[in-house]
């Protein structure tokens, strides 16, 4: 390369003008593959429970937003399997269904690992999706940061930094596949430092390539996609302010090539995502209204301590714990960066201030750092302003920390090779001097690293449970006929979502009226929104339960017929998981026993009423008969199986 492009090329990023920071340079296949087996080994080692037991049946564990994920690895495979929409299907929230691009429905990881659900499951394809989510993150980082560095390890621990981050490592065990899976951002930044400073390739193909990279992350997450597009026009806008203080001698000839390629990465973009955008908008089951935050902004957004401090998600340890979720240690909170690595970042922004590729990151990463402020904290934020903005202020705003992480690793590296080559340049004369020198740049990364690591270290690996069937699902669940519709106990749209892991792991034998997610929320049931309200207090064990009132009673069967119910099944395994049980077995017989007015089928450890299209006449109980037949001393000489009889004789 010339001296006159290394100098254009420090004009639009702004390196030190000694060496050309876009050169790659050279890496043998042994190196590429040593890189690739350890960011692999890291990612097993993350989930050594899953790996080092059975993939095929543990997991984070069978509930919460692990169960929709099931969910959504087996749909695919069913979907391909009988010739049915990868889009849309009717076997949540029966007849409606659900849209699956208005949800998390990860296809960009369901559709590729269908193999592997056909012949092992989706328990096991989730998995293999958990554990090649940081290692894939990790080696795209790895890939751009050998564009900038000539020290191999500055862009192998830049890699580490981003793929196995603390909020990483805190959205895999949350089970959050579609945002921890961040895969796609260091591949976009390499296209458009292709288009807009280094200017070596077609700028068609490289157009055309960001647009499949756009594609596969709109399939992984659309939150994610829109924030990657803020990121990159945040970026893309500070350096058009760089080139007005300092153009290039030749702007217009590189502005033309890079607006070419964004032209043809808009249209090509636009065709490959014009019908699932449309789906997406207009399609059936469509949502409107919030979607990835549901309305709750408030709880989730950081505050400056979240950067240097370890909590954030402590808070929902409890919670997790009872009503499904991670069930292991405390997580590091999402915004973690730790004291070390800001300070190492800091101070080498500052002792490289020359390196306007530092300025660049660390304006996104401030940017995207203010956008992720949580409002309600006492201080004005900027997601007070943009809260209300069609989309945008759908955004969790925590997870703009994604971004704030891809800056960071990247002026960590950054920092880490121009000390490298800094001090190697300034000692050489001294050979005895240099060798002690050398181990400067290790300081550094054990200042920034060590932190992270003692933070993350009370969960290496990540705990892991089995994903447990109650015995009627495992010896029933899987056998029904076509045509089966189950209300599932506890109703999977009160946040105990077990039933969509049994539903999946049944292999869609049957569908399930209602589910989790942005659908499952009380003002989407429409008209039956009063019954599913009593069920959601009936199922979540918070709060005064719900009395078998006419009113009540009336709400349920109206909602069981609009979702069209064939079946109700009420698990009575006191062994279950706390999470599985929903707020008890003795309370959602007699509740459905006088909603169906009849008593149940008692048949491999659960109460069921089949045939519940044709129910009997209603039985409305007084809080004290119920509480008799239910809680009282008379419950507890009757055992479940008395239940059903003393709530139809009290009516």
């Amino acid at each position: 390369m010339t001296t006159r492009t290394a100098e254009r090329l420090g004009d639009s990023v702004g390196s030190g003008p000694a060496r050309d920071p876009t050169c790659t340079m050279p890496l043998s296949w042994i190196r590429w593959t040593a890189v690739i087996s350890v960011y692999l080994a890291l990612a097993f080692g993350l989930w050594w429970g899953v790996w080092t037991s059975d993939p095929t049946s543990v997991t984070t564990c069978g509930c919460g937003d692990a169960a929709r994920f099931l969910w959504f690895f087996e749909w695919p495979a069913y979907a391909i399997a009988h010739g049915r929409s990868l889009f849309y299907s009717t076997a949540l929230f029966h007849p409606g269904g659900i849209n699956l691009l208005d949800d998390t429905s990860v296809l960009a990881f369901g559709v590729p690992l269908v193999p592997i659900t056909w012949v092992f499951g989706p328990v096991a394809s989730m998995n293999l999706g958990l554990t090649l989510a940081p290692a894939i993150s990790a080696l795209t980082m790895f890939a751009l940061l050998r564009r900038w560095t000539a020290w191999t390890p500055a862009a192998f621990l830049g890699g580490l930094a981003y793929g196995f981050s603390p909020f990483v490592v805190s959205e895999l065990a949350l089970n959050q596949l579609n945002i921890a899976m961040i895969g796609m951002l260091p591949l976009v930044v390499i296209c458009l430092d292709e288009l807009i400073v280094v200017q070596r390739r077609s700028p068609r193909r490289i157009g055309l390539a960001l647009a499949l990279i756009g594609a596969v992350q709109f399939f992984v997450s659309t939150e994610v996609f829109l924030i990657a597009l803020l990121a990159a026009a945040a970026g893309m806008a500070l350096l058009g302010v760089s080139a007005a203080i300092r153009p290039p001698a030749d702007l217009s000839v590189r502005l033309h090539h890079a607006l070419s390629g964004l032209v043809v990465a808009a249209g090509a973009t636009a065709l490959l995502l014009a019908y699932p955008l449309w789906f997406l908008l207009d399609g059936p089951a469509r949502l409107t209204g919030p979607i990835w935050s549901v309305g709750a902004i408030d709880r989730y957004g950081n505050t400056l301590a979240s950067f240097v401090t370890t909590g954030g998600l402590a808070q929902l340890r409890p919670e997790m714990l009872a009503l499904g979720g991670y069930q292991g240690p405390p997580l590091v909170g999402l915004g973690y960066l730790g004291a070390g690595m800001v300070a190492v970042v800091v101070v080498g922004m500052i002792a490289f201030h020359r390196d306007r590729r530092l300025w660049l990151f660390g304006g996104v990463g401030i940017v995207s750092a203010l956008l992720s402020l949580g409002p309600g904290h006492g201080v004005w934020v900027p997601w007070d302003a943009l809260s209300r903005l069609p989309w945008v202020g759908d955004i969790v705003e925590v997870r703009f920390s994604l971004v704030v992480t891809l800056c960071d690793s990247v002026l960590f590296s950054l920092v880490l090779d121009r000390s490298k080559e800094a001090l190697g340049r300034r000692w050489a004369p001294w050979p005895q001097r240099h060798r002690a020198v050398r181990l400067v740049p290790w300081m550094l990364v054990a200042v920034a690293v060590v932190p992270s690591l003692v933070a993350l270290w009370p969960n290496l690996p990540l705990t892991t449970r089995s994903v447990v069937l109650p015995r009627w699902y495992s010896a029933v669940g899987a056998t029904l006929p076509a045509g089966q519709v189950l209300l599932a106990y506890p109703a999977p749209f009160s946040g105990l979502q077990s039933s969509q892991a049994w539903q999946a792991v049944n292999e869609m034998r049957w569908a399930q009226a209602g589910g989790g997610g942005p659908e499952g929320r009380p003002s989407r049931a429409g008209d039956a929104r009063r019954g599913f309200e009593v069920l959601f207090g009936a199922s979540l064990p918070l709060g005064a339960p719900p009395d078998p009132t006419p009113a009540n009673l009336a709400a349920v069967r109206r909602a069981l017929a609009l979702w069209r119910v064939t079946t109700i099944v009420v698990p009575d395994e006191p062994e279950l998981p706390r999470y599985q049980q929903g707020r008890s077995a003795a309370y959602a017989v007699g509740l459905f026993t006088a909603v169906v007015g009849r008593a149940p089928l008692v048949s491999h450890s659960a109460f069921v009423w089949t045939s519940v299209g044709r129910p009997a006449r209603a039985v409305p109980l007084s809080h004290g008969a119920f509480a008799a037949c239910t809680v009282g001393t008379m419950a507890t000489g009757l055992g479940l199986a008395g239940i059903p009889r003393c709530v139809l004789a009290a009516s």
